[in-house]
C-alpha cells in the first residue's frame, strides 16, 4: 500500500463521514435557526426551549436518513474490503 492509496482512503472516509453526518447536522441547524428566530421575535429568552425540539427533530432525522447512512457505510466498507482482498 503506497501513500496515494492511504490518502485516497482517508479522503473517501472523510467524505463518507460528511455524507452521514451532514443531514443530521443540517436538520439540527435549521431547527435551531427557527427556534432562535422565534425567540427573537417573541423576546422569550428561555434557554431550555431549544433542547426538546432539537432532540425531537434530530431523532426523526436519524430515523429518516438511517437507510441512506447505512447504505453509504456499506458501500464504503465493501470498497475497502475489495481493496484489502486486492492487496493479498
Amino acid at each position: 500500500m503506497n501513500e496515494v492509496t492511504v490518502v485516497e482512503l482517508g479522503r473517501e472516509a472523510l467524505w463518507v463521514i460528511l455524507k452521514m453526518a451532514g443531514p443530521i447536522m443540517l436538520s439540527g441547524l435549521l431547527i435551531g435557526l427557527v427556534i432562535a428566530l422565534f425567540q427573537a421575535l417573541t423576546t422569550i429568552q428561555e434557554m431550555t426551549l431549544t433542547f426538546v425540539p432539537k432532540i425531537i427533530v434530530i431523532f426523526f432525522a436519524v430515523v429518516f436518513f438511517l437507510p441512506f447512512m447505512i447504505s453509504s457505510l456499506i458501500d464504503f466498507s465493501n470498497g475497502l474490503f475489495d481493496r484489502i482482498v486486492g492487496l493479498g
